[in-house]
């Protein structure tokens, strides 16, 4: 089971991740969604589409624009739709 972890708190746990370029995408339900909160973040990927992010929040500490994922993805990153990636000191555990 892959777990994401900040702050010492498992914040994403799944056994059905996808893997795209070394990123293991979670299903959007297996985020616990107390721990997210939407950011006004976009960035662009040539052929997987516009990113959305979410900035972390996990016992009053902020990490901004610290998940990602693709609501609408081209379609050669469809597997991935709405999944959900981690970075910016989030470990991710296999």
């Amino acid at each position: 089971m892959a777990k994401a972890i900040w702050n010492g708190v498992v914040i994403a746990e799944s056994d059905n991740c996808e893997v795209v370029e070394g990123n293991q995408y979670f299903p959007p339900d297996s985020i616990k969604q107390e721990y997210f909160r939407n950011s006004d973040t976009h960035t662009t990927c040539g052929w997987k589409g516009v990113a959305s992010y979410y900035t972390l929040e996990v016992e009053g500490e902020l990490n901004k624009d610290a998940a990602w994922y693709y609501p609408s993805p081209l379609p050669a990153a469809k597997n991935i739709e709405g999944y959900i990636a981690f970075w910016r000191g989030v470990k991710v555990e296999v």
